[in-house]
């Protein structure tokens, strides 16, 4: 599931900072409040199909350097409700938060680093509890040099 939100934001996050070096430092804050999204995903501890629905609230904070260097930050909290496809099993609700950042700078190398923590209870009591950190480089001529997801799921 954090996944698919940090792969999604990658080409927002390079929108955002296309465009020419400015001249002097620049920055821009974007609050926004009561997001909902429903989506069809997979228990990420059980790899079950399921709906998830998610609310949130967060922020978006995007800085240029008066050298042209580029860095995102945002984050996202709310609250999670995740419906087995499978009515057999048990449903889950609590909340997550995400924290996601980006940095470009002036030697054309890109770097994005995630978090993502979700704490849930099930419809029977069962609680389940994910813990994910991402990390991806890639350097001016378009190598990756680091790709990375711990996830951790209890």
């Amino acid at each position: 599931m954090a996944r698919k939100l940090f792969l999604l934001l990658v080409p927002l996050l390079l929108g955002l900072m296309a465009g020419p070096a400015l001249a002097q430092a620049t920055s821009t804050t974007i609050p926004f409040h009561g997001v909902t999204e429903t989506f069809q995903d997979i228990n990420p501890c059980t790899g079950e199909p399921a709906t998830i629905q998610i609310t949130y609230n967060g922020v978006i904070h995007e800085s240029t350097g008066a050298d042209g260097s580029q860095h995102v930050t945002g984050t996202n909290t709310g609250t999670v409700v995740l419906t087995p496809e499978d009515p057999s099993l048990p449903s889950y609700t609590g909340r997550f938060t995400e924290w996601f950042g980006g940095n470009f700078n002036s030697s054309e190398t890109v770097g994005f680093w995630e978090t993502f923590s979700v704490r849930l209870i099930g419809s029977d009591g069962s609680r389940l509890t994910l813990n994910e950190v991402e990390q991806l480089h890639i350097s001016a001529t378009g190598e990756v040099t680091v790709d990375f997801q711990t996830v951790n799921c209890r």
